[in-house]
């Protein structure tokens, strides 16, 4: 095991300050906070709780306290699959029919390496169950995963067309796991990973009411001021549920150095990003995101569930891993901890990316409108709505206003939107990027405006039988709001022809000889799951 933290510390007084001072905000007795962890060369350098890990009996977040970490989960998945594989009890291309029958045949053969790198294109389990009626704090089992998932008619897009994040694929993975070997990912990531690396404080958490000595709570900010309990009930793992503490995932991180578990070449294979079928690489890995930050590689991965954020960066070239885990769901420590890398790697990182001038720029409602409008993805049903409201462009759909940058260029969720020339077919684009990475590009359509006596026509009952769910679409007072059990009424704002946004996703109406037949609904990472509409009852 690591030595003592003070022996162990070693990063001087002056940079340790600094690092403090960026957690310096969390570090109070009234509040949830952080636990930082950095390792250089395997030994820990520098580990330090912020902030509290129970609000109710005032206990401190320490180096040793044990959070949730949500999808940091998924390399531990996927290396015991690789392990797996290293013992030749599967391979990563075989098809995970061969293992989950129950899963229907789309056609389109679906091998474990696609739900490894997110590209099977099957649907993702939690907008699935929370469109099936699951709230937030229903606990949700890997049976109620395995069914719903095995209800879809349809994939997302052709297996290894596309990288869309898919927890669905890793919950598979987990019952691969424990098909193959007859232990369920819990004992099997316990006898072949955490007990040999000595992580005697990380376990798959697969029943929410086992007892943790040492777990942190988890909160988010109310409103009102003050916070609120947000603790995930989940039974299900693979694709989340890890818990473990900033030192146990620093002994994991130095693996990849010394190779302790697995063979070299799952442990290189791993690190290497898989590829689309037309070639390109998707810079990710076994449940790992591999990036450059600021010109140096780095091997990582992030995690969000209810209260709990997290992650984990590793830099090879310099054998320095760090890991920041939080307790409370505002938290961005994939922010914290590379801003504790720069201070560590000074002098080794090119220049941080120019910030764009913030001085807010002012433009005229004739520049306003002439960006506003509906935009939509050419690859799924998704729209953006732009609209002028004053002197301010928003997003309609989402309720959040853009900041100019310039006439044609914005910035909102710490994106840059950019609203192109027209192109010479006349298209407009509005494409949204992230550094020097295109996330979308959706083309203007024509906005759709439907009369009172329209949006009658879109009432009624509709039920879907891959959510085993009905939904009510009324009329009422000259729009459409959509009813449905468990969950509070949610208002559907007419986008594009037929097509309606609401937070709980997109609702595409489809028509049969003009009338109204059914519905397919859309979300960040579901596709075109179907509705159809009852008969009329009279």
């Amino acid at each position: 095991g690591f030595a003592g933290a003070a022996a162990a510390q070693a990063v001087d007084a002056a940079t340790a300050m600094r690092i403090d001072s960026l957690f310096a905000a969390f570090d109070h007795t009234d509040r949830p906070g952080c636990a930082l962890g950095v390792s250089q060369d395997g030994k820990i350098s520098y580990e330090r709780g912020y902030g509290m890990s129970n609000l109710e009996y005032g206990i401190a977040i320490s180096p040793k306290s044990i959070f949730h970490v949500a999808s940091i989960s998924k390399q531990f998945t996927a290396f015991s699959i690789g392990l797996l594989a290293d013992q030749g009890k599967l391979s990563t291309d075989d098809d995970v029919r061969k293992y989950i029958p129950e899963l229907p045949d789309y056609g389109k053969l679906i091998t474990l390496r696609h739900l490894l790198y997110h590209t099977s294109g099957i649907r993702d389990q939690w907008e699935l169950l929370g469109w099936a009626g699951w709230r937030d704090d229903d606990p949700i089992t890997e049976a109620d995963v395995l069914e719903i998932v095995t209800r879809q008619k349809a994939l997302n897009f052709n297996p290894g067309d596309e990288n869309l994040y898919s927890n669905s694929g890793y919950t598979l993975l987990a019952i691969v796991v424990k098909r193959v070997s007859g232990l369920r990912l819990r004992e099997f990531a316990d006898a072949n990973i955490f007990k040999p690396l000595g992580m005697a404080d990380t376990h798959f958490h697969n029943d929410h009411t086992f007892i943790v000595p040492n777990r942190t709570a988890a909160y988010r900010a109310r409103p009102t001021g003050g916070w609120a309990i947000s603790i995930p009930v989940f039974d299900n793992d693979g694709a989340t549920s890890l818990h473990t503490t900033v030192e146990d995932l620093l002994k994991w991180e130095q693996n990849f150095t010394t190779g302790t578990v697995g063979s070299r070449k799952l442990i290189d294979e791993a690190q290497v990003s898989g590829k689309l079928n037309k070639g390109t690489d998707i810079k990710y890995g076994f449940g790992l995101s591999l990036e450059n930050f600021r010109g140096m590689p780095a091997v990582g991965h992030g995690g969000a569930d209810a209260g709990y954020r997290a992650d984990v960066l590793r830099f090879p070239s310099q054998n320095l891993a760090l890991a920041v885990i939080c307790n409370f769901a505002e938290a961005v420590p994939g922010q914290y901890l590379r801003s504790v890398a720069s201070i560590l790697l000074e002098g080794k990182l090119t220049k941080p990316a120019e910030v764009a001038a913030t001085k807010p720029v002012r433009l005229t409602t004739a520049e306003l409108d002439a960006v506003t409008g509906a935009y939509k993805n050419p690859a799924s049903d998704e729209a953006w709505l732009l609209v002028r409201k004053d002197s301010t462009l928003v997003l309609a759909n989402f309720g959040a206003s853009l900041s100019p940058l310039g006439p044609r260029r914005f910035t909102l969720f710490g994106l840059t939107a950019t609203v192109t020339e027209p192109a010479p077919d006349g298209t407009v684009y509005l494409e949204v990027t992230q550094g020097d990475r295109t996330l979308f590009k959706y083309a203007r359509v024509p906005p759709f405006t439907p009369t009172a006596a329209e949006l009658a026509g879109f009432a009624g009952a509709y039920w879907s039988e891959e959510l085993g769910a009905s939904y009510q679409v009324n009329a009422k007072d000259g729009k459409l709001v959509l009813v449905r059990r468990k969950f509070p009424e949610a208002e559907l704002n007419p986008v594009y022809q037929d097509g309606f946004s609401t937070d709980v996703g997109t609702f595409r109406f489809q028509r049969q000889g003009g009338k109204v037949t059914g519905f397919a609904l859309t979300g960040g990472r579901v596709r075109r799951v179907t509705f159809v509409r009852a008969a009329a009852m009279r």
